[in-house]
């Protein structure tokens, strides 16, 4: 078969995807090449694993097309590329998608069901309610998570191969795998071994819907209705202090008042101690440069615990631990010790059982009957914390947990990782700032455990004493030959299973690892650390990480304390951080607001190549806004993917050799000027402004269509010639050069022309070099201007047949063109062309300063 009769009759989009994903695969196109592999010719990618539960979005195809076009142009630069895929599929979202999917809640104190049958198949909209939703094992419950991610990866993978994606497929790995499971424990034994993990009991932001500890980085503050409630409290002399809060129930837990050290209205109570009302508790009253002299009466109760500024002064004055919210986010039913008259513990009783809201009518009910409530409370609207994927405002909790250090009370450590911040390469730079600032804002340890079931086990047991209480500060920690374990299931060392909660035995922890807490090591998981190391010495650190700006404070932060702590170095060399997909009100697209787009349909109906080229036009840190119902920039991609088939099938239709002498001055003037935008798109890519070098391109591109085309098909497609021969091999060596251009960014359709006159892959083509098109001195020297005077000219000509009212191939006895001297003089080279195109018999330039380039004039015109 010649290249010729590669060329469809009628080029078109559809089925590219099916067509070249299937190619790619077999002939393994983009294959980490491992043999002879060096780390100076490996480019490696620490790409980011989505999460496995639910569907992609149109957030996921923006933010990693951006990934792929880097990938794919470093790739024809030459570079190995190490390009791998992985899911995140342990934690909470997945945990949510099952008991939703299915219809059940795990209940751990269940025994395993052999063959369990869930009730639900898909959900039905009535099993999002724990009241309606099945209680099963822990065992049954993870063995549905297993099942149902496993589905949702094929159908990801299914959508990111259709979306051109050139990741190796051969380079995948799980979150909740058992080589995850290896990396993550091991790597948790290193921190336990350097003093880096450690194990405490302390007030812990705690989700009562979840009821699960959450870490700083999974905070978010939402503005909510509350009211200041004025409340006096008895001095000795028989007096009383007023103070104001917002959270009235949590008055049995109050531990101090506190007022700024230099507040003259209460210098003089320092040391002092006033009593509780309705409790009857006596506290002292305290001074700390927290404390707003302009908030409310200016002096607060500390309570233990209301909020995180109630902990700073907790543990800053060192104060008395008398919490009384549970797990449930209701009240404890065992009152705090300090209470000891009988009025204070008749009125507590009154509290124990009842959530935060009931227990704070309750008070507000009991403090007017007291007379200590001051005035009617005052309405306002405040920031409270949340979870992030939570819907109750998060409570704070005495509990016992895993914590990691992470530089907030360790300068040594912050100062390392804010070098780290510096060394790497910021793409766009400006976001650098978001890191610096989190780094410098942490107010405590990472807290990494979690009280779910879904997730990578903490490698640890306790020993019990004679009464079979555990001994929580002598945690039996796993040793590397028993990794990967599971410490409910799994016998401590040195103690047999039926020894498992018996006094003198042992008992497994039963939380699991902060979803973080295992992203955090994706370079390991994907390099083979401890299981590879001849990979891992290949790929780490890595050239790239690529993930969303929203979660520099948890995924890029993490990765890099994870890698300063097991390894002293940055994981990476760069960094690239995408936008925010908006909808037209400009508001982030998310699931919890109910605005995100699922792009199947999107693919499906433009092309994939439609979609990328939308994707690649944004660069890295802009937000891009998108219109599902009008996607102008998908459009736009879609023209230009046909266009860039249909004028490969014109020049590849073309008689002649792309290695001819270029001797005409048109056809060395679009070469010179595509020298340029191969300098110029090149270097956009260096510096990772891949739009800036896909609008280069397609600025040019369209030129060569509109302009360059037109000039020379009548010459390319002429008598046989130097001229001839001469177009010919400009239009093959630009339409050659635009292909590799535009190959990172419409991977189909440019492969799909590139087939037509190549027998490789473009894909893995050289990346086209500016000086490998200047073939000879006369292209080197070829005048940029030429062809853009000559197309100016050519739409003059068009203009003028168009006012005579002819056809644009009407032929044309005589035509004058006029302009400035140096322009008509440069025109001149042109000449032929414009003739042969504008079926001129006769052309004249004259000298004409006072008219422009596009001023034609006909002196008759022919009838076709």
């Amino acid at each position: 078969m010649t290249h010729a009769d590669r060329v469809p009759e009628k080029p078109a989009l559809e089925g590219l995807e099916t067509k070249w994903e299937s190619r790619w695969e077999t002939d393994g196109t983009y294959r980490f090449a491992r043999a002879n592999a060096t780390r100076e010719t490996i480019y490696s990618i620490d790409t980011p694993p989505p999460t496995a539960s639910g569907s992609l979005h149109i957030g996921h195809v923006f933010s990693y097309t951006h990934t792929d076009v880097v990938a794919r142009f470093q790739r024809m630069r030459g570079k190995n590329v190490f390009y791998p895929m992985g899911w995140d599929d342990n934690g909470l979202p997945t945990e949510r998608r099952v008991q939703n999917f299915y219809g059940v809640r795990c209940d751990p104190s269940l025994g395993y069901t052999e063959n369990f049958v869930p009730p639900f198949e898909g959900g039905d909209g009535k099993s999002s309610k724990a009241a309606d939703q099945l209680p099963i094992s822990r065992r049954n419950f993870i063995e549905l998570c297993e099942t149902l991610t496993k589905e949702d990866e094929k159908q990801f993978e299914a959508l990111w191969r259709t979306l051109g994606l050139s990741v190796d497929w051969t380079q995948t790995y799980r979150t909740i795998g058992q080589e995850a499971l290896f990396t993550s424990q091991l790597a948790f034994l290193g921190n336990v071994e350097r003093g880096e993990a450690y194990q405490a009991m302390a007030p812990t932001l705690w989700d009562v819907t979840f009821r699960t500890a959450v870490a700083q980085a999974e905070l978010e503050d939402k503005e909510m209705p509350a009211a200041y409630h004025r409340v006096s409290f008895l001095k000795p002399d028989g007096s009383t202090i007023e103070i104001e809060t917002t959270r009235p129930e949590l008055l049995p837990a109050c531990v101090a008042l506190v007022a700024h050290p230099d507040d003259e209205r209460y210098k003089h109570l320092f040391g002092t101690t006033v009593t509780t009302p309705v409790f009857g508790v006596e506290v002292p009253v305290l001074a700390h440069h927290l404390a707003q002299k302009d908030k409310g009466s200016g002096i607060a109760m500390i309570c233990t615990f209301g909020d995180v500024t109630d902990v700073v002064w907790w543990r800053e004055l060192d104060l008395p631990n008398r919490a009384i919210m549970g797990f449930d986010g209701r009240i404890i039913a065992e009152a705090p010790e300090a209470i000891t008259s009988v009025v204070g513990r008749d009125a507590y009783a009154q509290l124990a059982g009842k959530t935060v809201f009931g227990a704070k009518a309750a008070v507000v009910e009991l403090l007017t009957a007291s007379g200590d409530l001051i005035g009617e409370p005052k309405p306002i609207v405040h920031a409270v914390k949340f979870f992030e994927k939570g819907d109750k405002p998060l409570e704070i909790v005495s509990t016992r947990q895993w914590y990691i250090r992470n530089g907030a009370r360790d300068e040594k450590l912050r100062a390392r990782l804010l070098e780290h911040g510096t060394e790497l390469a910021w793409h766009p730079e400006f976001m650098k700032v978001r890191y610096e600032n989190w780094v410098n804002g942490l107010t405590g340890d990472w807290l990494i455990s979690r009280q779910r079931f879904f997730g990578v086990p903490l490698p640890v047991w306790y020993p019990l004493d004679t009464d079979a209480n555990p001994v929580f500060d002598q945690p039996i920690v796993a040793t590397r030959d028993l990794l990967p374990v599971d410490p409910s299931s799994d016998a401590a060392p040195g103690y047999t299973e039926n020894q498992r909660g018996e006094a003198g035995g042992f008992v497994g922890e039963v939380d699991v690892m902060d979803t973080w807490a295992t992203s955090s090591l994706t370079p390991q998981l994907a390099g083979g650390w401890e299981r590879d190391p001849e990979l891992f010495q290949l790929v780490f650190p890595y050239s790239l990480r690529p993930q969303g700006q929203d979660i520099i404070r948890t995924w890029l932060f993490s990765t890099v304390l994870r890698a300063e702590q097991q390894h002293g170095v940055s994981p990476w060399q760069h960094t690239a951080l995408s936008g925010f997909i908006v909808d037209p009100d400009r508001k982030k697209m998310s699931k919890s607001k109910g605005n995100v787009v699922t792009p199947a349909d999107m693919l499906e109906k433009h092309g994939s190549d439609a979609v990328r080229y939308w994707a690649a036009s944004s660069r890295l840190g802009t937000d891009a806004a998108f219109d599902p119902q009008n996607p102008t920039q998908i459009k736009i991609g879609r023209r230009l993917a046909i266009k860039i088939l249909n004028a490969s099938k014109f020049v590849s239709m073309s008689q002649g050799s792309s290695t001819a002498p270029i001797t005409e001055p048109v056809d060395q003037s679009m070469l010179a000027g595509l020298t340029a935008v191969v300098a110029q798109a090149t270097t956009a890519f260096e510096n990772y402004d891949h739009a800036r070098a896909l609008e280069t391109t397609e600025s040019f591109f369209w030129t060569f269509c509109d302009d360059y085309l037109e000039l020379v098909k009548e010459r390319a497609y002429g008598e046989p010639g130097p001229g001839q021969a001469s177009a010919v091999a400009a239009l093959r060596t630009a339409l050659a050069t635009l292909l590799r251009l535009f190959a990172p960014f419409v991977p189909f359709a440019t492969e799909e022309a590139w087939s037509w006159s190549n027998d490789g892959s473009v894909h893995t083509a050289p990346w086209p070099v500016a000086a490998d098109l200047l073939g000879s001195d006369e292209v080197a020297t070829g005048n940029i201007a030429l062809l853009d005077l000559a197309s100016r000219a050519l739409t003059g000509i068009r203009r003028a047949k168009t006012d005579a009212k002819a056809s644009q191939k009407s032929e044309v006895d005589s035509a004058v063109i006029c302009g400035a001297p140096a322009e008509i003089a440069l025109l001149t080279l042109a000449a032929a062309d414009l003739k042969a195109v504008g079926r001129i018999h006769n052309l004249t330039f004259v000298d004409g300063s006072e008219l422009a380039v596009t001023d034609i004039v006909f002196a008759t015109v022919l009838e076709s």
